[in-house]
């Protein structure tokens, strides 16, 4: 048998103490995380801070988030195997390789291409090949590809994208940071029978989501 490494030791106490003890409960969600080798979405310099309980600069700046809030954010979508689901600021390319093991299809845009190309390499690096990527203005969101099952914001807006809520679902999921560019609610949006309806989750601070239906850059 192989000896564990030492980044599989990290992601299993990543689990074990930042996870579980804060409610990440979904099985398929914490299965993601002890699976993805979060190291590899981050700079050399840094794979070894990689698992810490913290987020860190990826460039451009922008930032992977801390590990409780990429599991959260998938927690919170509710996957079970069979969505299709869009992902809005692809950055490291982290929080799409998380989803992509527990769901059909990942389709994410960017809007800074040096960072996409990145995250494009290391997604074929580890074959996770069912993640569909683009450059554009992901407060649009992704009308030709449109309905999504579920669809998950990593930048914090100043409202959410109505585009967003008119490409997902019947009883599909949005979540997305909400507030001004230093704090947001957390929200999660759910579509039921015409009915929008928001809930709030707990605050976070993200980076700005620029675009027509956020932020100006």
């Amino acid at each position: 048998m192989t000896s564990p490494s030492p980044y599989d030791i990290k992601r299993e106490r990543m689990v074990e103490e930042q996870l579980l003890p804060r409610g990440i409960h979904h099985s398929a969600t914490l299965a993601a995380m002890r699976a993805v080798p979060r190291h590899l979405f981050v700079e050399d310099a840094m794979q070894m801070q990689a698992y810490g309980d913290y987020p860190l600069p990826i460039g451009a700046g922008q930032t992977i988030s801390q590990p409780y809030i990429v599991a959260l954010m998938t927690q919170v979508l509710q996957l079970t195997g069979a969505e299709r689901v869009l992902e809005i600021g692809t950055g490291s390319g982290y929080q799409a390789a998380v989803l992509s093991q527990i769901c059909e299809r990942v389709y994410t845009i960017e809007r800074i291409d040096s960072l996409l190309v990145r995250a494009r390499k290391t997604f074929d690096k580890l074959h996770y090949h069912n993640i569909v990527s683009r450059i554009d203005d992901g407060t649009e969101g992704w009308l030709a590809e449109a309905p999504f099952d579920g669809i998950l914001v990593t930048a914090g807006g100043p409202k959410v994208p109505e585009p967003l809520i008119d490409q997902l679902s019947e009883n599909g999921r949005l979540v997305i940071p909400v507030g001004d560019q230093f704090v947001q609610e957390l929200q999660v949006i759910e579509k039921n029978g015409g009915n929008v309806k928001h809930t709030t989750i707990e605050q976070v601070r993200f980076v700005n989501l620029i675009g027509a239906h956020g932020w100006r850059n």
